[in-house]
């Protein structure tokens, strides 16, 4: 219930505020302006409008009003007002000056009493260049803090934006409550998210979700973990390297949108396109990693580190990171020198094709010694063998988080040597258990020396100089194992 000490003491430091900053206007100080795109005429040219700077003009003389006689009793008031915080939350107070010129007499409001009167000046004198006091916009002002004390922290909502992926619907459903949309003229969202003026979509879907926090800072940081993991389930679905903008926005209840910084991001590479067809598995799946994906164990280590890869600008740097992952997962204690590619062909390609796989891997491996060695180029081919392993890191960590295979992928993998079987063909004999088909998103060509670009195909760069014949006689006894 509203405080009738609260509301006088406000009240009264409007009417004292007004008077003193139409006495600044009359003796000739005007309200800058700034120049708005409002829109569109129907024949689709741009309409201008002249936005009033209130709450600059306000904060330029802030320091003047907080000598007045009622500015003392109305910020003693707001500092013991239980939902001082949130409404400042609500409606998104700045930390700044909104852009102005600083000048002997601007002192930017401190404290969060003092932040709370500076915002409710400018929402009841929004927009006028003159400062009369007007009761209706008083009464709304009053009411939304009003409503900070008694308002429920489910009306926070968290948005934004998703690039390298596109949806069939318009309106996605994930779990927890995370939406995918695709981002329309006139939706309720912050206008940067917007389709840009005169289109009617924008290249980029939306991510629209819910915080139990009451506090702009604290749910940002709930949205940036969310976020986090939606990302990630995303990139282990699909070959494409989805990413996040820059930004997340948050608005409590009905107050403004609030941007804050998410995180540094690179370049999305590829579409992650999702059909009607597919909503569902997404939608399963995300709802699978949410819950299996493991915290403490190679298994984890080997997710960030994939992560950490999709990160990065730099392919080639990328590939250590991958390569790293995947001797995590193949790789342990006491294993013989050459069994990553062995245990990589075994996992993911039929025994007619294990030989191949492997010169594929060990192609990487040399790259990758080039790149310690900072002799690696960046060249078509050393692309296509970076993305060949990403595709089939991501195949082997889907394929466990959704319990196809067993987290032991060494042990599984020289079983596999042994009898000549393949994961999928003895996923197969277990019959009609329900599961996700993890994508292996084989490049066509990749054992085929045809399929590698034009001159390339015995080595991945000049450095490595070594052929598939030119290997040693450990990694050759290897491929004789395989084939």
């Amino acid at each position: 219930m509203r405080s009738y000490q609260l509301q006088t003491a406000i009240t009264e430091f409007f009417e004292e505020a007004a008077t003193h900053l139409q006495v600044d206007v009359d003796g000739g100080a005007e309200v800058p302006f700034e120049v708005d795109r409002g829109g569109f005429s129907s024949a689709r040219t741009p309409l201008y409008c002249y936005q009033p700077l209130t709450r600059q003009f306000i904060a330029e003389r802030w320091r003047p009003l907080k000598e007045l006689g009622s500015y003392r009793r109305a910020a003693e008031a707001l500092e013991g007002f239980s939902g001082l915080q949130r409404y400042i939350s609500i409606v998104g107070a700045p930390n700044s000056l909104d852009g102005s010129i600083a000048n002997d007499h601007a002192s930017p409001p401190r404290g969060d009493a003092e932040v709370a009167l500076w915002v409710m000046l400018g929402e009841v004198f929004g927009e006028q260049t003159q400062f009369d006091l007007r009761p209706e916009r008083v009464q709304s002002t009053l009411d939304r803090l009003d409503r900070a004390a008694l308002g429920s922290p489910e009306g926070t909502a968290l948005v934004a934006t998703l690039h390298g992926m596109t949806i069939a619907s318009s309106d996605l459903l994930l779990t927890g409550g995370v939406r995918l949309l695709a981002p329309a003229a006139g939706a309720d969202l912050p206008e940067a998210v917007l389709p840009l003026d005169g289109q009617d979509s924008a290249d980029h879907l939306v991510v629209v979700l819910t915080s139990g926090h009451d506090t702009a800072e604290a749910a940002a940081e709930h949205g940036r973990a969310v976020l986090g993991d939606l990302l990630g389930s995303l990139r282990l679905f699909g070959d494409g390297r989805v990413e996040l903008g820059e930004l997340i926005w948050v608005r409590i209840d009905d107050g403004r949108w609030r941007p804050l910084a998410l995180a540094p991001t690179a370049r999305p590479q590829g579409m992650l396109v999702v059909t009607s067809d597919q909503e569902d598995e997404l939608r399963a799946f995300c709802n699978l990693v949410s819950r299996r994906t493991p915290s403490s164990t190679p298994i984890a280590w080997a997710l960030q580190r994939f992560q950490m890869g999709c990160r990065r600008e730099d392919e080639l740097q990328a590939l250590t990171d991958y390569l790293s992952a995947l001797r995590a997962l193949l790789e342990g204690d006491g294993s013989p020198r050459g069994a990553l590619a062995g245990r990589l062909a075994a996992l993911c390609a039929v025994p007619s094709e294990r030989v191949a796989l492997a010169g594929v891997v060990m192609r990487a491996l040399a790259l990758e010694r080039d790149v310690i060695e900072g002799r690696a180029s960046a060249n078509a081919t050393s692309a296509k063998l970076v993305r060949t392993v990403a595709d089939h890191l991501r195949a082997l960590l889907r394929d466990v988080i959704c319990g196809h295979l067993d987290a032991d992928l060494a042990t599984l993998a020289d079983e596999l040597l042994a009898t000549d079987a393949t994961p999928r063909q003895e996923a197969d004999s277990l019959g009609s258990r329900p599961r996700i088909t993890a994508r292996r998103a084989r490049r066509d060509g990749w054992g085929d020396p045809e399929g590698w670009p034009e001159g390339d195909a015995p080595a991945v760069s000049a450095a490595a100089g070594k052929r598939s014949d030119d290997l040693d006689e450990e990694q050759l006894r290897l491929l004789r194992t395989l084939g």
